[in-house]
């Protein structure tokens, strides 16, 4: 059986092929109702599917979005993920997402991959893209918006939370419940200084700690950012000598892996323990105890992100136009920190 074509359409519909292309595409000139309606009637006798590939070449842009994250498996990320591919269908797209495995070549590959595909635009989760990630976007000239992280290598627009006043927040109320000290379980040996949303977290860990005139001299602990490891390391930390009275988490899958921790060493949470962690996914309000954290407004963060990679404004005169989104923190208190 033949393939139906554009011009079969528009035979059908009494109408040129330019015509049938205005009603698929919604533009970008206007078509008479009883028109359209005769186009529309056609293509569905016919059974008309537009050739989304032969578009794409002809306007060098896709209806896909390319995101890139360290790693979906961990929830942070996959909430995110998520929340940009609802608003992706908002507006018409869909989001193809790559894992980088927190690797700067895997990063490379999906850049490369997602930008042969000749995609609308770029959502980036980097943990610092290298110099040849960098080179990379410039070479393709793509539109590219940084999502949670704002590392210094690329300057062009960003969406972030408001990570070092989301941190300090945590840290004042724990300290509120009059606890002699708040540990943080924070950052890696790989951990930019700059940029990184952990790395705002401690600075903000710090920060609160100096405003109310208390030390933070050998309590800022080493722990990767998941709960298994995370739980590894709190079980060495909670059954040593000092442990602390209370400790805040740079992410909650590290909290979740400190109350498993407690659990097992038969430490009561929050009598003898307090716990905050800084994400807020859904799982937070499900520990026991329900686990307090630091939340953003994920959906709306998902929503600028995707409005800045389709909006043509970005670009001035050729060049990118630096724009950086913040959205704030806010505490969202259960009583894992000793709230009832």
């Amino acid at each position: 059986m033949a393939k139906v074509t554009r011009d079969d359409v528009a035979r059908l519909a009494g109408t040129s092929t330019a015509v049938v292309s205005y009603v698929i595409n919604n533009g970008p000139r206007p078509v008479a109702p009883a028109t359209r309606e005769r186009v529309l009637a056609a293509i569905k006798e016919l059974g008309y599917r537009p050739d989304r590939v032969a578009q794409a070449m002809a306007s060098r842009r896709t209806d896909l979005i390319g995101m890139i994250v360290p790693d979906a498996r961990q929830p942070f990320f996959g909430e995110m993920a998520h929340a940009v591919e609802q608003a992706a269908a908002e507006r018409g797209k869909m989001v193809l997402v790559g894992n980088s495995d927190y690797l700067d070549e895997r990063e490379v590959h999906y850049l490369r991959a997602f930008l042969g595909m000749r995609v609308s635009g770029l959502i980036l989760v980097s943990q610092g893209p290298s110099e040849t990630a960098a080179a990379e976007i410039d070479a393709w000239d793509a539109r590219v918006v940084l999502l949670h992280r704002r590392p210094e290598a690329i300057e062009d627009v960003a969406v972030v939370t408001d990570d070092i006043g989301g941190a300090q927040l945590a840290t004042r109320h724990l300290l509120e419940h009059g606890h002699e000290y708040v540990a943080c379980l924070g950052i890696t040996e790989e951990t930019p200084a700059v940029g990184d949303p952990v790395a705002d977290h401690v600075e903000g860990w710090r920060r609160a700690m100096a405003e109310a005139g208390r030390s933070t001299e050998g309590r800022l602990f080493q722990a990767p950012y998941n709960r298994y490891d995370a739980y590894e390391v709190a079980l060495r930390l909670l059954a040593g000598p000092d442990r602390p009275p209370a400790i805040v988490c740079a992410t909650d899958d590290q909290a979740i892996g400190v109350l498993r921790a407690a659990r097992e060493l038969r430490i009561d949470v929050p009598g003898e323990l307090a716990v905050a962690g800084f994400d807020d996914v859904k799982e937070a309000a499900l520990t026991d105890p329900p686990l307090t954290t630091v939340a953003s407004d994920r959906p709306a963060m998902a929503r600028a992100a995707v409005d800045l990679v389709l909006d043509d404004g970005l670009r001035v005169a050729g060049s990118r136009r630096e724009r950086l989104k913040l959205f704030p923190s806010r505490l969202v208190v259960r009583r894992s920190c000793g709230c009832g």
